[in-house]
């Protein structure tokens, strides 16, 4: 799943750990955080709990500890930018997954957001 590999690389630019990927815009949503390495660690906690759940065996090590719970805010108006674009990916490289998710307009956000109503974030690039 490559949202583990990315959150793995996210939180090795948190640490300080590599030069590539410290400007993404997503990063932002974490550097922002009171505590930046924790959240990432809360956010890789949960994605490895559904992973698990649909059948990946990912190293549960790799998770550093979690000591701040404080979540991120996420508004209704970047969650479908991300819907969105997700879709358009979908589309391209998996039609059969396209067709059966492109009518749902209701996604749990990950347990980290707390979800408000609001517009895109001002750090995401536009497609």
């Amino acid at each position: 799943m490559a949202l583990w590999r990315e959150a793995l690389l996210a939180r090795a630019v948190l640490r300080g750990e590599t030069r590539g990927y410290r400007h993404h815009p997503q990063l932002e949503r974490f550097q922002k955080h009171l505590a930046p390495r924790s959240a990432i660690n809360v956010y890789l906690a949960a994605v490895h709990a559904e992973a698990e759940s649909r059948g990946y065996a990912f190293d549960y090590r790799k998770i550093g500890p979690v000591r701040n719970r404080a979540r991120i805010v996420a508004t209704t108006g970047q969650l479908e930018y991300e819907r969105q674009h997700l879709l358009r990916k979908l589309r391209k490289r998996n039609p059969a997954y396209f067709r059966r998710w492109h009518r749902v307009t209701s996604l749990d956000a990950h347990p980290l957001f707390s979800v408000s109503k609001g517009p895109v974030a001002d750090w995401e690039r536009p497609i």
